[in-house]
């Protein structure tokens, strides 16, 4: 792997924001590709195959894992997988371009191992655990067990912010979005 292949990665605890972050970037810095994901669960909504993410079946994801094909992958749940494939790497770094990756905090600290030379990772900090909390309620879509779950997650997730090369605390989304394109940009430039 030349060492001019970069890859960038935002990553953070559920409801930081590093989402809304990473569509800014897409946005706004050509020399970036969203690097897809691939997940063995069912498209949700308007999710797009080969978009959205490589949606694929347990079985096919256990075998990408015997061959080696996977950069990072993770059982979240049982049998639900996720996990970025080298190919696809492979893929952005043909039509020269710098992968961004949107993924955990694991998953982050794998790849960084990897390729320590020529990674940028970048965590996306909730103001507070509070206000974490907030944004997790806004969305309407957890139960009272899955809140739980996530803001305890979450906690142990801020734990690590000190293993990434840059931390953002986003308590205003178009501030955080501001700084994450200056990081990116003196990266690109390197």
């Amino acid at each position: 792997m030349a060492s001019s292949n970069k890859i960038i990665i935002i990553t953070a605890p559920s409801g930081a924001g590093k989402t809304s972050i990473t569509h800014y970037l897409l946005s706004t810095i050509p020399q970036l590709s969203f690097s897809v994901s691939a997940a063995t669960r069912q498209p949700r909504g308007f999710e797009k195959d080969k978009v959205d993410y490589y949606f694929i079946s347990q079985q096919e994801f256990q075998q990408k894992i015997q061959h080696n094909e996977f950069v990072e992958w993770e059982m979240v749940y049982e049998g639900k997988y996720y996990g970025t494939l080298k190919s696809e790497l492979q893929r952005i770094w043909n039509m020269k371009k710098i992968p961004l990756l949107d993924i955990d905090i694991k998953g982050a600290i794998h790849v960084r191992q990897q390729h320590p030379q020529n990674c940028l990772t970048i965590f996306v900090e909730p103001p507070s655990v509070d206000e974490l909390k907030k944004r997790l309620l806004s969305r309407g879509t957890e139960t009272e067990e899955s809140l739980r779950a996530r803001i305890s997650k979450a906690s142990y997730e801020i734990s690590f912010k000190h293993s990434f090369d840059k931390v953002i605390v986003n308590d205003h989304l178009e501030r955080a979005c501001k700084k994450a394109e200056e990081i990116v940009n003196e990266f690109i430039k390197q």
